[in-house]
């Protein structure tokens, strides 16, 4: 329940859109995939530590270039944990830092491992330190570092929009 707790203060406190209160108002357990096909995920768009760019991943099921996340598990005790959690696993670098208030909300339609769901995905910001090295994990295609204007393609759905507030964070 203190996830699901994490959940509804991030939602209050940052603006998180209608659709995210009803799903924490009607799915008491909505970060637990397994139980709903509508649940919680954490992505995070890692930022270098000159701020000059963004880490992303070209992901194979998607077919686009995003920033890295998934799905929480069970030992997260919070949304912004689950993202520095994914960004450590997804991009091999140690040494990750994660602001604690998230920079976008989004609800999206995919075919995840649980079969065809939307995913209420609360995105962070997170920094690498300097000299960080990304190594490409078995869930990307490849990782690539990337200026906002020369970020590539094809891009997922919304993530340009994450790259001015995730580069704030930390400028």
């Amino acid at each position: 329940m203190r996830l699901h707790d994490d959940a509804v203060r991030l939602v209050e406190s940052f603006g998180g859109p209608v659709v995210f209160r009803q799903l924490l108002g009607s799915v008491p357990d909505a970060a637990r995939p397994e139980l709903t096909p509508d649940h919680l995920t954490a992505s995070a768009l890692v930022v270098d530590a000159a701020t000059r760019r963004v880490l992303l991943c070209d992901h194979p099921r998607v077919g686009a270039w995003v920033q890295l996340g998934g799905h929480v598990e069970a030992g997260d005790a919070s949304l912004a944990g689950a993202a520095l959690r994914e960004a450590t696993e997804e991009s091999g670098i140690a040494g990750l830092v994660v602001h604690p208030e998230p920079i976008g909300f989004d609800v999206h339609p995919v075919r995840c491992r649980y079969g065809a769901s939307r995913h209420f995905d609360v995105r962070f910001a997170v920094l690498a330190p300097a000299g960080a090295v990304a190594v490409c994990s078995s869930e990307s295609r490849a990782l690539g570092w990337f200026a906002p204007d020369a970020l590539p393609t094809p891009l997922g759905d919304a993530v340009e929009c994450l790259v001015a507030p995730a580069l704030a964070r930390y400028t």
